[in-house]
């Protein structure tokens, strides 16, 4: 079992900044590839960005590419979501979640656990 705890979320105006992290606990948190999604009041889950176990690969949607930034740090078992250049149609809860698939992976249901979420809200 991982626990899966975000943190960072919050409101901000369009063109700033906010980075999120989500800290695991549990199983060795390096086994597992972790991801962040994001859900918009009324739409389905999304991907957002995705990172391998070392931390060495990425991937990022396009819609945030540029923008957000995803990396790791397994000493502290805490994967962070720098967002960079807000906007008003990233407002959403954002979840992270984690994958024991030994690449980034893009489908929500190939995670296995996941976080309650935190929510971000970007004011024009």
């Amino acid at each position: 079992q991982v626990q899966l705890v975000e943190s960072g979320g919050g409101l901000v105006q369009a063109g700033g900044s906010l980075r999120l992290s989500c800290a695991a606990s549990g199983r060795s948190f390096s086994d597992y590839v972790m991801g962040w999604f994001r859900q918009a009041p009324g739409m389905e889950r999304e991907f957002v960005a995705s990172i391998s176990r070392s931390g060495t690969n990425t991937g990022v949607a396009d819609s945030v590419k540029g923008r957000f930034t995803i990396s790791r740090d397994n000493a502290k078992s805490t994967v962070y979501l720098q967002m960079n250049r807000l906007k008003p149609e990233d407002t959403a809860v954002y979840y992270c979640a984690a994958s024991s698939y030994s690449v980034p992976v893009v489908l929500a249901n190939l995670y296995v656990y996941w976080g309650q979420g935190t929510q971000v809200t970007v004011s024009s």
